[in-house]
């Protein structure tokens, strides 16, 4: 075999590997997420989390812009001898994305490791959304004390990055696997582009920091910090981020945080609702408090302003992304965290 085929045939190997890899999750669970990442990661967040700016948004610039070099001076070449570096460098890049961080996808599903049945029925799920609007009109009420009123979140952002700490803390005296240790949580330096993509945020898997979107609805910006640091600690799933996201939130103490928490998780909650049972849909909508709506409004014309084929080109990728990476429902994941919900709560009250 020749030299320049040998990193292209470590890719095919690498895809290979991981298909195989699938079937051993308590493997990847015990000798990677709770082995070798938990080294690899405390490394990256210890040398790199309190530089105050993104290093690994730098390192996708520098990475974009070598790349638009290289085949600007080799535009001459024919496709075949570009083929091969190219594949030797997406060879590197897939092996450093599964050894940083990436492996995770194959990890023990959080339904297992916490013993969470997956499915639920209608009614189950009407009845824990009727529970998630009285307590989401609770706390809205709480802060406002007008059922009317919208939630404006006063903390700078600096401030909610310095306080996602609490409910983890508190979060991980229950379940300790949740523990979150060396902060790297920052405000991403494109978070234009990734408005115009429209994510909330990331984790980049090569140096572990959790980046936040920073032009974001201040009211919903601690839950998306908490959900990126779910990513942090080892988990992949979307919709398990999602859901410890919402468990951090909540044990948070203070009001702003769970306002976040409940009704991101409402607002799936009354999604999932109108698609699978749309008479139920109508009796309790009424029942939510005007303000959360105009909250809801709020992210929306938020969102409205960057819609455009850019996000839907994204979102297509982002899809099929997910679909290659263990999560078969691709973006459709993000709101399966509602069965972990319901079925997380059908014994417990919220919070």
């Amino acid at each position: 075999m020749k030299r320049k085929h040998l990193l292209p045939a470590f890719l095919l190997f690498q895809i290979v590997f991981l298909r195989f890899l699938a079937f051993f999750p308590e493997t990847v669970e015990h000798f990677y997420s709770n082995g070798l990442y938990v080294y690899v990661s405390r490394f990256s967040r210890t040398v790199l989390g309190k530089i105050p700016f993104s290093i690994g948004d730098i390192l996708y610039g520098i990475v974009i812009v070598y790349g638009m070099h290289w085949f600007y001076k080799n535009r001459k070449l024919s496709w075949k001898n570009k083929v091969w570096p190219v594949l030797s460098f997406l060879s590197v890049f897939y092996f450093l994305f599964h050894l940083l961080w990436a492996f995770n996808y194959y990890r023990e599903p959080l339904f297992e490791k916490m013993n969470i049945q997956r499915d639920y029925t209608n009614e189950n799920l009407f009845a824990f959304t009727k529970k998630l609007i009285a307590k989401t009109n609770e706390v809205q009420f709480q802060i406002t004390h007008d059922k009317n009123k919208k939630v404006t979140n006063p903390y700078s952002q600096d401030s909610i990055f310095s306080m996602t700490q609490n409910g983890y803390d508190v979060l991980a005296n229950e379940y300790p696997f949740f523990k979150y240790e060396i902060p790297s949580r920052k405000k991403s330096l494109i978070s234009l582009p990734l408005t115009y993509m429209g994510f909330g945020g990331y984790l980049n898997p090569f140096t572990n920091e959790s980046q936040v979107n920073y032009k974001l609805p201040l009211y919903g910006f601690p839950y998306v910090i908490c959900h990126e640091m779910a990513h942090q600690i080892g988990y992949a799933s979307e919709s398990e981020c999602n859901f410890i996201g919402f468990l951090a939130c909540i044990k948070n103490k203070d009001l702003y945080f769970q306002y976040a928490a409940y009704t991101a998780a409402l607002h799936y909650c009354l999604g999932n609702l109108i698609m699978k049972d749309e008479a139920r849909f109508k009796i309790l909508q009424p029942t939510v408090n005007p303000g959360i709506f105009e909250n809801y409004k709020e992210s929306e014309r938020f969102w409205e302003q960057y819609d455009t084929f850019i996000d839907k080109g994204f979102h297509i990728f982002y899809d099929q992304f997910l679909k290659t990476n263990q999560q078969k429902d691709g973006i459709e994941s993000y709101s399966k965290y509602v069965n972990l919900l319901i079925n997380y709560y059908k014994d417990k009250d919220l919070k």
